[in-house]
């Protein structure tokens, strides 16, 4: 006899809002569906009615911890539209503070994965170190989180020989650090037991469902955009892409792992070889690109992160658009979470496998209206959804 269990709206396996509808069997999940429309911004449509400038800090509070990624993304784009390319020296620190972000990211996931399994104390002494990485990222850009580093033309701010040397003696606790973590990782009984075969995900279904970052390469495919597509530096700096094949939770906790250790030593080779002159090109405050499109992406802490820009010659965006990492992983997370020949999911294992792929629902919820009946959808426009808003409020004043 099966039965559903909803997992939330609200619900403590994660802070943001989202819906799983679990069809079970006693303690084994046989099917899932899973929403994730309960947060839409509109940041799209807002980054349309704001300036190209002003449309910065629009797009790196589409997700706060990614925002390093998401700047790039968005600037590139603007570039592009433009025919500039940035200084070299600003290419450098673009990729320092994005590695150091991709640090905090990787981190801050590493804790609540131990917090999602029950182990606090690895918890707590891993987002104790991160806070060595917020600190670096503050000396730098003058914030801990929102950067606002990234501009169009290059960055806002260069750093000094005094700066070079902490985050050097940082990276060196931190690598030190990570290299324990990944040692206590690959011989705590209680972390394999509830990681090794949970969550599985093989090489044909994380292809077949368009998987990205570590969800994909933890089953083995070798993808990462700063290998396959450079941009700013990553043809320069060089790096290896982390892969496991055990296609589970144990090896994308070991893909972070890895890749905070190729993030310390990319940074150290840009460093070493940071080039001299100037971080910023002269662009005027008010932008207006010709006609066109461009396409950007980058690959974010998350995964393959991709910005479309149109332009129609104005001073905004005629048309703006954003695929993130977690819209793109949702069809692999639910083929994880459902059982399948001698694969068995557990009711015990939801929270470390939806965990696993480190979801960020502020940054994906899309709206679209289907009519079911009539096999129908469609989407409004802003004054479209103004006018409903309007005539709503007057109806329920």
């Amino acid at each position: 006899m099966s039965f559903y269990i909803p997992v939330g709206p609200q619900h403590p396996v994660h802070p943001e809002p989202l819906l799983m509808k679990f069809k079970v069997e006693g303690e084994q999940v046989v099917g899932v569906e899973i929403n994730v429309s309960y947060t839409h911004r509109g940041i799209e449509k807002g980054l349309e009615y704001r300036e190209y400038l002003k449309g910065i800090f629009l797009a790196e509070r589409i997700c706060g911890i990614c925002n390093a990624a998401h700047t790039v993304c968005y600037t590139q784009n603007i570039e592009q539209l433009l025919g500039k390319e940035i200084p070299p020296r600003a290419k450098y620190l673009r990729l320092i503070v994005e590695e150091l972000s991709r640090i905090h990211s990787h981190l801050l996931w590493l804790g609540l994965a131990a917090h999602q399994i029950g182990f606090e104390t690895l918890f707590m002494y891993i987002w104790r170190d991160r806070e060595k990485v917020l600190d670096l990222l503050e000396t730098i850009t003058g914030n801990r989180v929102v950067t606002s580093y990234n501009t169009i033309g290059g960055v806002r701010r260069d750093i000094t020989p005094q700066i070079e040397q902490k985050i050097r003696k940082a990276l060196d606790y931190l690598e030190e650090r990570t290299k324990y973590y990944k040692k206590v990782i690959m011989e705590e009984p209680t972390i394999l037991a509830r990681t090794q075969n949970v969550g599985i995900l093989k090489p044909s279904e994380a292809v077949e469902l368009f998987a990205v970052g570590p969800v994909l390469r933890a089953s083995g495919i070798k993808h990462d955009v700063r290998a396959d597509d450079p941009y700013i530096a990553h043809d320069e700096v060089p790096f290896n892409v982390a892969t496991y094949d055990t296609c589970d939770v144990y090896a994308r906790i070991l893909v972070r792992v890895d890749e905070v250790l190729e993030c310390i030593e990319m940074i150290r080779y840009s460093l070493d070889h940071l080039p001299s002159g100037s971080y910023r090109l002269k662009i005027p405050v008010i932008i207006k690109p010709p006609p066109g499109e461009s396409v950007s992406r980058v690959e974010a802490p998350r995964g393959e992160l991709l910005h479309y820009v149109k332009s129609d010659g104005s001073p905004r965006p005629y048309r703006y658009k954003v695929r993130t990492p977690t819209l793109a992983n949702i069809p692999s997370t639910a083929r994880m979470l459902t059982s399948r020949g001698d694969y068995s999911v557990y009711i015990a294992d939801i929270p470390i496998i939806f965990g696993s792929i480190d979801p960020c629902l502020c940054c994906t919820g899309r709206v679209m209206f289907v009519d079911i009946e009539k096999d129908k959808s469609w989407v409004w426009t802003y004054n479209e959804l103004l006018k409903y808003s309007l005539e709503r409020f007057e109806k329920h004043a």
